[in-house]
């Protein structure tokens, strides 16, 4: 699962660009998504009684193979002793979050009627008539139900993940088995032993997807490691049932982490695996398939028991403005459910609502960051579309969905096509509301985020990095923390939301460097240029020029094993030697304190804790940096 609220898009896109090709090649084209089913039966009554049933089970063995009588999990104690209660509530909760049922907004909200269970403590009664009265004050009762309603989700979830399946999770499923695993061995001991409940439910999905459809050829999309497992657990489930199915894989995770693939046992539940865009591998594929003298594009097979990779120079990729209108038609939009889990109104943007994905251009305009896959196809092959056919785009999937929400998925949106996009907009008299990522550049002046905001921009998300001038400087980020702080007061002086990847752990930096990149986005917070951000801590990753090149930062990799399935993240040694596992964590409590607007006026080395704060050194950061920018700016 990636999304509860909105499907991925690569299905969309595909489905739409094969299906302009369908009648010159006899294609019937179909898409489906086993996720949000599969969450829907977990979630559902009959799925909470099956759970109910097994962690008594589990709980009556473990009693009688252990004398000690331990104590489960506070998420199942808590669970079991309101079982009831969260099968009989349960169908509601997920109707509501669907939509579906608004009256119930006002039964949540009295906490009267959900069970709490661990998930509820940072808002357990302390003195307060109102711990949320902050937040959504007395009117705001659709929210707080939200609010309520994503917590008793995240409570349910512990319990799957705690009593059933430890590898469950809403968003990263069974990421561990899947990320820079040099083997397939874990992943493949995973899928030959006795499937769980959720296993089993899986299973039953991907047979009743097969009865329904009948294909002959399955595409899987994998875009990051927490979909391979589920992914490969479809293929198996198809495979026992239709030993000719054609099956191929694909997505931005074999994109990335697949490209040295030589394990053979790969293809004992694939047939295909493609790299990159998929669009003219898969109309190369379906050429082959009917003629197998027809040549294949990045397309790992295995033959004679091993793995080969059969790529025709003569064949090319789809531009960006022939690939067709993304179309959700086959899925069951109205099924999504928003979650509204942390307080914030930019951070909730990626779980709440169902927005629509549209790509502005292929790839990244930049294309210049150290830390980022820039030898990969879809950052280094940039390619626009004109203004006027994006708005074509738009208004069909708003008439085909009935939805004016738009999240535009580009890596960097150009500034330009941003501009001339919004200009048609308005020309054409479209309405919509939309968001997405760019680059903190300085062609966003003040007059441009105001045309964004009256073409519909009400959220943008950048990477800021490390708030250092000397570390974007070796990141090659083409930005100064000055200049970050000027671009994103223009855009919150129009009114729109910004987001803020930060990180930390990159090569040679040092403990002051990581204080005062807090200490810069606390101004950052506190002058109201960013109302959101999220802390990554710095991976190396074998596409990037740190990767390739890790002399000309400073550190050195560590040998790497026999990699015979996935590779990505390299370990490396820091001569430095900052303690950034030390530092993360107060990296983390500061910024969540932020984003709902406290801890602005406490000093920035407190948050590392009594026993740090006499390690790190009085931040040098000048006070008055982020007020010297803005006062430059005009503010």
């Amino acid at each position: 699962m990636t999304q509860l609220n909105t499907p991925y898009p690569a299905t969309a896109y595909l489905t739409g660009f094969l299906r302009q090709h369908a009648a010159e090649l006899d294609l019937d084209v179909r898409q489906a998504d086993p996720a949000i089913e599969l969450f829907l039966r977990v979630f559902s009554r009959e799925g909470l009684e099956a759970i109910t049933a097994e962690l008594k089970a589990r709980l009556e063995e473990a009693a009688r193979d252990d004398d000690d009588g331990e104590e489960p999990p506070k998420s199942i104690a808590s669970f079991l002793a309101h079982a009831e209660r969260y099968v009989t509530t349960i169908d509601a909760v997920i109707a509501f979050l669907q939509g579906k049922d608004p009256a119930l907004a006002m039964r949540i909200a009295t906490r009267t009627f959900l069970p709490e269970g661990p998930r509820f403590a940072a808002i357990a009664d302390k003195g307060e008539d109102d711990p949320l009265q902050w937040a959504f004050g007395m009117l705001g009762v659709a929210d707080r139900a939200k609010h309520l309603a994503s917590l008793y989700i995240d409570d349910v979830a512990d319990v799957v993940r705690e009593g059933i399946q430890p590898h469950f999770e809403l968003s990263r499923y069974g990421e561990h088995l899947a990320a820079s695993a040099a083997t397939f061995d874990a992943l493949q001991a995973e899928l030959e032993s006795d499937p769980t409940l959720v296993d089993a439910t899986l299973d039953d999905i991907a047979r009743e997807l097969y009865e329904e459809h009948t294909p002959e050829v399955v595409g899987l999309t994998v875009p990051f490691p927490g979909n391979v497992y589920g992914a490969f657990r479809i293929a198996k489930a198809l495979k026992a049932i239709a030993p000719k199915i054609t099956i191929i894989l694909g997505g931005g995770y074999v994109n990335t982490e697949l490209r040295e693939l030589a394990d053979p046992r790969v293809f004992d539940y694939v047939d295909y695996v493609t790299l990159d865009d998929g669009e003219r591998p898969l109309l190369a594929l379906i050429d082959h398939l009917r003629d197998p003298a027809k040549p294949l594009l990045r397309t790992f097979v295995r033959t004679e028991g091993k793995v080969v990779l059969r790529s025709d120079p003569g064949l090319h990729d789809v531009p960006l403005r022939d690939a067709g209108t993304p179309t959700y038609v086959g899925l069951a939009l109205d099924k999504y459910l928003s979650l509204f889990e942390m307080l914030n109104p930019m951070h909730r943007l990626w779980s709440d609502g169902r927005w629509n994905k549209l790509t502005i251009a292929h790839g990244c305009y930049w294309k210049k960051c150290t830390f980022c896959d820039i030898t990969l196809d879809y950052i280094s092959r940039y390619d626009p579309v004109h203004a006027d056919l994006l708005v074509d785009r738009i208004e069909a999937i708003v008439k085909e969905t009935g939805q004016t929400g738009f999240h535009f998925v580009d890596e960097a949106a150009p500034p330009a096509g941003l501009k001339a996009l919004a200009e048609r907009l308005l020309a054409r008299n479209v309405v919509i509301t939309w968001w997405g990522n760019i680059r903190f550049e300085k062609t966003f002046t003040p007059e441009l985020a105001a045309l964004l905001a009256r073409s519909g921009c009400v959220a943008v998300s950048g990477g800021l990095e490390v708030a250092s001038d000397r570390l974007l400087g070796l990141i090659n980020k083409g930005v100064t923390v000055e200049q970050v702080a000027r671009v994103t007061r223009a855009f919150s002086d129009a009114n729109i939301m910004v987001h803020a990847y930060l990180m930390y752990g990159f090569p040679t930096e040092t403990t002051q460097e990581t204080v005062d990149s807090l200490e810069r986005v606390r101004q950052l917070f506190e002058a109201g240029c960013v109302q959101s951000a999220f802390w990554h801590r710095f991976a190396a990753t074998a596409h990037s020029p740190i990767g390739k090149q890790p002399e000309l930062y400073g550190i050195r990799l560590h040998k790497e094993p026999a990699i015979t399935f996935a590779r990505n993240d390299l370990a490396f040694d820091d001569p430095t030697g900052t303690d950034h596992e030390a530092l993360g964590a107060g990296l983390r409590k500061a910024l969540y304190n932020y984003m709902h607007g406290l801890g602005l006026d406490v000093d920035v080395r407190t948050w590392f804790g009594k026993g740090k704060r006499s390690q790190v050194p009085p931040t040098t950061v000048a006070k008055d940096l982020i007020r010297t920018a803005l006062t430059v700016s005009g503010r």
